[in-house]
């Protein structure tokens, strides 16, 4: 049974998040104040609509709590965010998505009920500052406020050696979880200790923001 979203805010994020929805081809609902918003969405998402989503009747008269997820991407406008997030909550609303401005933004929406919350701006940032600082971290996903997986490529400091010899969990805190092996094109999880890793193998690793941090310094900067 193909699930239904609604996407409520059609700025930059909700917008790209109704897009690629709609791309997979899912039912979405885009809803915003704006007219030309919706306009522009009109022959992308299933149902296109204007409204006022801090009023209460016309959440209803959307059915939006048949709904299995709803992403409220409101912009600038906090209290609209806060407002309509709470009242998706009274009307039993399965999975709520919410854009967070700021950390107390994210306070407030975690308070209310929220099911997720992002911070498309500063995780980007946090993404973005990792693979500035080392060509060898391919990508930087944040699991919560401060544990990370993060995805390494293997170097000349690595190279060579096994995780047995490296010691990553008891010198850094890190674990291993996969490698993604260069040279056989396969991934491994829970890999060998014994394991010997390859220059250009990829490694996931997973930890707190601190001691990953230690690992990018001594292992994966070069």
């Amino acid at each position: 049974m193909k699930r239904e979203y609604a996407v409520i805010g059609l700025g930059r994020f909700g917008g790209s998040i109704c897009r690629e929805l709609s791309a997979e081809g899912m039912d979405v609902l885009a809803v915003d104040i704006h007219e030309d918003k919706v306009k522009e969405f009109r022959n992308i998402a299933a149902y296109a609509v204007i409204a006022d989503t801090t009023d209460e009747d016309v959440l209803k008269e959307l059915g939006i709590r048949n709904i299995d997820h709803v992403i409220v991407a409101i912009g600038d406008d906090i209290q609209a965010s806060i407002l309509t997030t709470l009242m998706l909550k009274e009307l039993g609303v399965k999975k709520i998505t919410a854009k967070a401005q700021n950390d107390y933004h994210e306070k407030v929406l975690n308070k209310i009920g929220a099911d997720h919350v992002v911070h498309p701006e500063r995780d980007m940032g946090k993404r973005i500052a990792h693979q500035i600082i080392s060509t060898n971290i391919l990508d930087h996903l944040e699991l919560s406020d401060d544990h990370s997986i993060v995805e390494v490529r293997v170097g000349k400091k690595m190279h060579g050696r096994s995780l047995l010899d490296l010691d990553i969990r008891a010198r850094f805190g890190c674990n291993v979880v996969a490698i993604k092996e260069v040279q056989d094109r396969k991934v491994n999880v829970s890999p060998q200790a014994s394991q010997q890793l390859e220059k250009g193998d990829i490694l996931i690793v997973i930890g707190a923001d601190q001691d990953i941090s230690r690992f990018e310094k001594q292992l994966v900067v070069e």
